[in-house]
């Protein structure tokens, strides 16, 4: 570890506002699709744990449409956008009512915010996001954001939930994201096909050298987002002021030996550009 990663690990215990995301394939068994219990109890347990140390924690949960297959035997991959939206309506409400009764077993309550493109890119709609989120945070509850699958559309999507996380950092003014993976964090390639592919612990500027090292696609059957929206998203949340932390999300407790500053994942060190803009990013350059 290098000094200049060593020094930005150690602040990362001092982080107040943090976006966790965790993905479909770390919150599902592998084989059955199903919601792993135990993994979401691991998670609330940690986020709960967090808040009780004076932070404040925002989700960014994927999942609703893998529920939603589970719940409805429904075995496929779905390919067609209203076969999504259906799952997506069914899978969306059991997904947070296992967040609520887990979060009300550790005294906490469980709001859910669900985006979509359109709402952030209008200037008084994002205004009315931004104090609702304020105000979930001052009451000391846990946002749980998604997507709002069953209604968007390819012009009004955010694309996968990775992205949706760096821009709820830049909307909130978060000053760390985590993204729960099933990956290790960022590798020369894919180590899956590449034997010889080796990890990056500490990526100082997201340059366009990282951004050709990531993939398009996702190994898993229920996720959507490969390593390349992983790096897009650092590049956003490092413009808007937050460090990040790629990790692979198969044990969640090893976030807290994240936050005392211990070399797991890779970080992606924050660069504030004085001339980010969040909605003329979403306008012009998202897509």
């Amino acid at each position: 570890m290098n000094t200049k990663e060593m020094e930005l690990r150690n602040r990362l215990k001092d982080k107040k506002r943090i976006v966790l995301k965790v993905g479909s394939s770390t919150i599902t068994h592998t084989n059955t699709g199903d919601i792993n219990l135990y993994i979401l109890e691991k998670l609330v347990r940690l986020i709960s744990d967090l808040m009780g140390d004076g932070k404040e924690v925002v989700l960014v949960s994927s999942g609703a449409i893998a529920a939603g297959r589970k719940t409805l035997n429904y075995n496929e991959r779905p390919d067609s956008i209203t076969v999504k939206q259906a799952l997506a309506a069914v899978g969306q409400a059991r997904l947070m009512m296992v967040y609520q009764r887990l979060f009300a077993e550790y005294s906490h309550i469980a709001a859910q915010v669900l985006l979509t493109k359109n709402v952030v890119l209008n200037e008084e709609s994002l205004v009315n996001v931004k104090n609702t989120f304020k105000e979930l945070l001052e009451l000391n509850a846990v946002p749980i954001v998604n997507e709002n699958d069953t209604i968007s559309t390819a012009e009004i999507s955010f694309s996968e939930n990775d992205r949706l996380a760096a821009l709820v950092a830049g909307i909130i003014g978060a000053d760390l994201v985590i993204l729960l993976s099933d990956i290790d964090g960022l590798y020369t390639d894919d180590p899956s096909s590449n034997p010889d592919a080796k990890f990056i612990p500490f990526v100082p500027q997201v340059t366009e050298e990282f951004l050709k090292m990531g993939k398009q696609t996702s190994k898993s059957n229920v996720g959507t987002g490969g390593m390349r929206s992983k790096i897009d998203s650092a590049r956003i949340a490092g413009d808007a002021g937050a460090d990040m932390i790629i990790m692979n999300g198969s044990d969640v407790s090893k976030v807290m030996d994240v936050l005392d500053g211990k070399e797991i994942g890779t970080l992606f060190a924050a660069h504030k550009n004085p001339e980010f803009d969040l909605l003329h990013f979403i306008r012009h350059e998202y897509d």
